[in-house]
């Protein structure tokens, strides 16, 4: 019955002390969020806020449900879904192989880095407007936009990591004999898993937030349109509405994601 038997009972004492914890701290941040969902509802209904900007959580609800019995809410879900994965797999695997690229030629690194840097710091929403007229209003527009804003970070770290990898291993491989294919195979891209992983987890947020802004200007539906047009017919419902289910869904694809580089971390 006791799972920890097979342990000692340091060991049991210290696994259960964890275990005791973790329920506790889950237990508090669901009552703060009780006590806030509480309050929120309760200012609204007494007055305290403007129930029309602020709509309460039983409005929020009761709007939930209706677009779920209509069908409207499901397609905006999975649009805004598979625009952040299509962004997020083309970011990764781009990243990836121009942080192979910079880190196989240092001086092709030395003469894009600077560039990188500069593309990274733009301001994103700034090249919106620019993309449209490029690519027109279609999803294309919002993939790229979501590819923008990832992907000159995720590079530079990943290759970051890459030429910090530990000297020594390098010169082993090549006191063996190895080649830079081999360094690459057997040291760098080995050392730098986590890392990756560690960076994917960002840049799954990134896309999402590079969906949104791609949305609000080129979409006819999606989340992101959900929200700007909530606000355009003052259908603050379907905005706070919108806001939750991408705090939710960006919570979800964290997890997932967390899940993954646990796993990874078990087998290794």
């Amino acid at each position: 019955m006791d799972k920890y038997k097979n342990v000692s009972p340091e060991q049991a004492a210290f696994l259960r002390k964890q275990r005791n914890d973790r329920l506790q701290i889950r237990t508090i941040q669901w009552m703060l969020f009780a006590v806030f969902l509480i309050s929120w509802e309760l200012a609204s209904d007494l007055g305290c806020i403007n129930s029309f900007i602020f709509c309460s959580p039983s409005i929020i609800g009761s709007c939930f449900i209706q677009m779920i019995r209509d069908g409207m809410l499901f397609q905006h879900i999975g649009i805004t879904l598979l625009e952040t994965i299509i962004s997020f797999c083309i970011v990764i695997l781009a990243s990836i192989l121009i942080a192979i690229a910079l880190w196989w030629n240092p001086k092709l690194s030395k003469i894009v880095e600077p560039y990188m840097v500069i593309l990274n710091s733009l301001p994103k929403s700034a090249l919106a407007p620019i993309l449209i007229v490029w690519l027109g209003a279609n999803y294309k527009t919002i993939i790229v936009c979501a590819i923008s804003v990832a992907i000159f970070g995720s590079i530079l770290n990943i290759y970051t990591g890459f030429i910090t990898v530990e000297p020594d291993k390098l010169k082993l491989i090549r006191t063996l004999g190895g080649n830079r294919m081999d360094c690459l195979r057997l040291v760098v891209i080995p050392s730098s898993r986590e890392n990756i992983l560690s960076i994917m987890k960002v840049n799954i947020g990134l896309c999402l937030v590079g969906v949104i802004i791609g949305e609000f200007l080129a979409a006819r539906a999606g989340l992101g349109y959900l929200i700007i047009y909530g606000s355009q017919v003052f259908k603050m419902d379907w905005v706070l509405l919108g806001i939750i289910l991408l705090c939710i869904i960006a919570m979800i694809l964290y997890l997932i994601l967390q899940k993954i580089e646990k796993k990874f971390r078990l087998h290794t």
